[in-house]
């Protein structure tokens, strides 16, 4: 439990924090970026703020009878809801990305603001349609509580054509759709890298490779967190059998300090970001003093120095954090 506690306060933190900065324009995003991140930072609150409150409490509260519990299932229901949320969230920046990248001449009519908001939408409401079945205590699949990584866990055994129906439906896709849009922005941003080596003077490309500094961790931290939890689902709806109490553990709640790395890897080193998160400290700890007058005209310079075009804003920004060469023109 203290365990839970602490992951579950390191990721409300965090992303209240993200949620303070992108409620308001940050140099470089495009409206799309901002909807987009601020659906996943909402995903990964609710690890937080309603998967490990609700798990802690059935914990407390359960009579760990062998009874179907109607409670439990809807806890159950709930904790996938927010995992699948997360992955189609996840997946949907990298092809926001991808677009911006591959397709910049054509990315307002491909990615207009409508369809931004159709693939939030769609993050957030086919999940729960997936999963609706899990909340009938007596229905498609069974739901127990587990003493060992304390949450209502679904018995993946007990119906193992719709267990893998939710990996093929959630887990693949996304995965696959992440990789193949992170794989060709990193080869390009490498192609970009040496194509501005050759064509400038060497000393002035003496920075770290962003593409790799960026994409590489989001990847591994994903498949890390993620892939645990895919095959223990999996194991124990093929074979029946239960895994070890302490790689169950690991494998529930390792998906959920995702969302605190998300909070490093897609904000914490972006430039834009952290410039505005500070003026926003200052202006807290200052008030409106003279100090909080300077950070504010510093902040409109910024601003009026990074206002450009809603396609061109994206571009940018997803440019920015693939290779250094425009780091170093910023």
């Amino acid at each position: 439990m203290g365990i839970i506690l602490v992951l579950g306060a390191m990721i409300t933190l965090g992303n209240v924090a993200v949620v303070s900065v992108i409620c308001s324009a940050v140099p470089g995003w495009s409206r799309n970026s901002r909807y987009l991140l601020l659906s996943l930072t909402g995903a990964d609150s609710a690890f937080g703020l309603v998967v490990m409150p609700l798990n802690l409490c059935v914990s407390m509260l359960k009579d760990y009878s062998d009874e179907p519990d109607p409670f439990c299932h809807v806890v159950a229901f709930i904790n996938a809801t927010v995992y699948s949320t997360c992955m189609y969230t996840l997946a949907s920046i990298s092809l926001e990305r991808y677009v911006a990248v591959f397709y910049p001449l054509q990315y307002s009519g491909m990615l207009t603001r409508r369809r931004a908001l159709a693939l939030i939408a769609f993050a957030w409401i086919f999940p729960p349609a997936l999963l609706a079945p899990i909340t009938c205590p007596v229905g498609i699949i069974d739901v127990h509580f587990s003493t060992a990584s304390l949450v209502c866990n679904p018995s993946y055994s007990s119906n193992v054509a719709y267990s893998l129906t939710l990996t093929a439906f959630i887990f693949f896709p996304c995965s696959a759709l992440m990789t193949f849009c992170n794989l060709r922005l990193w080869v390009a941003a490498r192609t970009q890298r040496r194509k501005l080596r050759r064509h400038h003077v060497p000393g002035r490309w003496t920075r770290p490779n962003v593409a790799s500094r960026v994409l590489v961790p989001v990847m591994s931290a994903y498949f890390t967190c993620w892939t645990p939890c895919m095959v223990t689902m999996i194991y124990t709806a093929v074979s029946g059998s239960d895994v070890p109490e302490w790689v169950e553990f690991v494998a529930v709640w390792l998906p959920t300090s995702n969302g605190f790395l998300n909070c490093i890897f897609y904000f914490w080193i972006n430039q834009s970001f952290r410039r505005k998160f500070r003026a926003v400290l200052q202006r807290m700890c200052f008030g409106h003093g003279p100090d909080a007058k300077t950070v504010h005209d510093s902040v409109i310079a910024v601003l009026n120095n990074n206002t450009v075009h809603e396609r061109s804003s994206s571009v940018s920004s997803t440019c920015t954090l693939l290779t250094g060469a425009v780091e170093s023109y910023n």
